[in-house]
């Protein structure tokens, strides 16, 4: 008799991407339907985005009220809602592996996206939108900088941008840079290594397409955070994208390809005993999580899984190390915190959080729901709109701190979430409090410029 849940810490089977059976669509289906069925009379998981209403509904309104009433092309409604968050798996499903009825929701909508993009069935715009270093290489360029950002804040221009590239109008884009990260970055002082009983005294930051083209002043204030700290640091000698805005397209060939460009830079600062340093959560789960259930086999991958760190994972292993300052001169204020999705299945517990409550006069109030952002899902004009409702809980309970009041300032590991949920608060009338990163917040609250 099966159980009814399962008390075990969830385990993950690796991706069998390579093997031609895991683009067989009938048994693609017949895996969806298994699963279909089961959520079906769960339900559990129906808060969490549009993939489970989107079920449930088609289920409901159905002739039958069961799964073998839904027209099975209509799966791809269910596949095209989820946007491999990995909340449902990591969070709330009971029966995941090693739970005999063995339910992995997000990896089956991996496979049935990868069977969709073979088929030839995501457009040129999509995957402009998930090409963040082809968008990344005109940052430093002065004019070309101006021209798309002000083709970013132009009525008239998005208007066009969402006709040719499927980009909503209203959704919060990024600027590009004028100067990118890896070219402006401080060269480390000569710390000597102090490794710690949980830490290795020296990083290699992969410094991630955001902060490279968009948002340096993030990974500047990681350096900052660093030296302050006395950890010697470099950048990885070269870097291509992660591969998660590719893996969200199902197209693993090109996941592929950049492996085979960072896996090899990346191992040998592992092998060198550095811990590498990711401050974009879903960068650092993709090395994580992602490319070591891709690739089992291959050591590399998975060195480089055990040398990789969120930042505040590190910083406050650190701190068990008995190496981490924490003379804070600068309060912060009412901070309203959100946890983002990537950042929760890392299991690596409330980090950030942990070293914002560190800070004197500081109220720190935790959030885990999520943004909606979810990479280009929250700009797509199909699904913006969607983004800001899954939001919306999110927003307004962020808006009312439990220390009284509006907080002073937002704040997610989350770079693209964090705008996302400022936009959330405009759109929502919830006011205007200040939007900062969280590794922008602790060197402020160090005091360093």
């Amino acid at each position: 008799m099966a159980r009814e849940g399962s008390l075990e810490a969830p385990t993950r089977h690796p991706i069998d991407w390579k093997n031609p059976a895991f683009y067989d669509e009938e048994a693609t289906f017949h895996e969806m339907e298994r699963i279909f069925d089961i959520c079906h009379g769960c339900r559990r998981c129906v808060s969490l985005c549009g993939s489970f209403p989107t079920l449930f509904d088609l289920v409901d309104e159905g002739p039958t009220g069961e799964l073998d009433g839904v027209d099975k092309q209509d799966f791809w409604k269910v596949v095209d809602q989820c946007y491999l968050c990995d909340l449902c798996y990591l969070t709330k499903c009971p029966y995941v592996p090693p739970h005999e009825w063995n339910l992995d929701f997000p990896h089956t909508m991996l496979r049935a996206k990868a069977i969709k993009f073979k088929k030839g069935e995501v457009g040129a715009a999509e995957k402009f939108l998930a090409s963040t270093d082809t968008h990344g290489s005109f940052a430093g360029i002065p004019i070309v900088v101006q021209a798309v950002n002000a083709i970013n804040s132009t009525k008239p221009a998005r208007a066009l941008m969402e006709s040719a590239l499927g980009v909503d109008k209203d959704a919060w884009l990024p600027s590009l840079a004028t100067h990118k990260f890896r070219s402006e970055a401080a060269t480390s002082a000569d710390f000597p290594v102090k490794a710690g009983e949980k830490t290795p005294g020296k990083v290699a930051i992969y410094a991630t397409c955001y902060v490279n083209y968009n948002e340096p002043g993030i990974g500047h204030d990681l350096l900052k955070v660093l030296a302050h700290n006395e950890v010697p640091y470099v950048l990885v000698d070269k870097e291509k994208c992660c591969g998660m805005p590719k893996l969200e397209l199902g197209d693993l060939e090109s996941v592929d390809a950049n492996k085979q460009v960072n896996i090899p830079v990346l191992d040998r600062y592992a092998r060198e005993g550095y811990a590498i340093l990711s401050a974009v959560p879903s960068c650092t789960l993709m090395f994580k999580q992602e490319l070591p259930l891709m690739y089992p086999e291959d050591a590399a991958v998975q060195r480089v899984k055990a040398a990789m760190w969120d930042p505040f994972e590190y910083l406050m292993a650190r701190k068990r190390d008995g190496l981490l300052k924490t003379e804070f001169t600068e309060p912060l204020g009412k901070v309203a915190y959100q946890v983002p999705c990537h950042g929760r299945v890392q299991n690596i517990g409330k980090k950030t959080e942990e070293m914002l409550k560190m800070i004197p006069d500081t109220q720190v109030h935790t959030h885990e729901r999520c943004s909606g952002h979810a990479g280009t899902f929250g700009v797509k004009k199909a699904t913006h709109q969607q983004s800001m409702k899954i939001g919306k809980p999110l927003f307004k309970k962020m808006a009312e701190h439990s220390a009284g009041g509006a907080p002073d300032v937002i704040t997610s590991d989350c770079p693209l979430g964090g705008h996302h949920i400022a936009q959330g608060f405009e759109v929502n009338g919830l006011g205007a409090p200040e939007m900062q990163h969280p590794l922008t917040l602790v060197r402020r609250a160090y005091g360093l410029k």
